[in-house]
């Protein structure tokens, strides 16, 4: 399915010369994730395990879409799209694994839209935060799947799951 998924998102993207790696992945030089040290796997049941975690820690929109604006101008105009709702400041290693929460090497642009877009992703995060929590995975093992390839790690972790 994921194969099947890169190549509608590859055909789709090709008139613009991109694939869907430099699309929905981020550019690995400039966000290639980073870990909050205040998250540890020996206290995930203290921080990332407990509801509402991530409202505690989550940067603001004061912080976030000024840094989406200058990413979509700047670093990440490979969209060619300076509409911020366009896309989602996202947390390369998300915030219920651990992620850095302020950290530029943590956040990116990610589109919104096209079918490896935002919402996969979370879908994602979301089977890889309960894996961890049930201890069926290791933070580490989590935080470095998502943050090497998260497409990769979506046909590993949900579809052959």
């Amino acid at each position: 399915m994921l194969t099947l998924l890169l190549s509608l998102c590859t055909t789709m993207n090709a008139s613009a010369g991109a694939t869907a790696e430099n699309i929905y992945l981020p550019i690995r030089s400039l966000t290639p994730g980073a870990i909050d040290s205040a998250v540890t796997q020996s206290n995930i049941s203290a921080t990332i395990c407990v509801l509402g975690y991530t409202k505690t820690v989550r940067p603001p929109v004061s912080y976030t879409t000024p840094l989406k604006r200058a990413q979509l101008a700047g670093s990440y105009s490979r969209y060619n799209d300076l509409m911020t709702k366009d896309f989602e400041e996202d947390h390369l290693i998300p915030l219920e694994l651990g992620g850095a929460p302020k950290n530029p090497k943590n956040l990116w642009p990610e589109p919104w839209n096209g079918s490896a877009g935002a919402r996969m992703k979370d879908r994602l995060e979301n089977k890889l935060h309960l894996l961890v929590c049930s201890k069926q995975l290791s933070l580490a093992t989590a935080q470095r799947a998502i943050s090497v390839n998260w497409l990769s790690a979506y046909s590993k972790y949900v579809l052959n799951n």
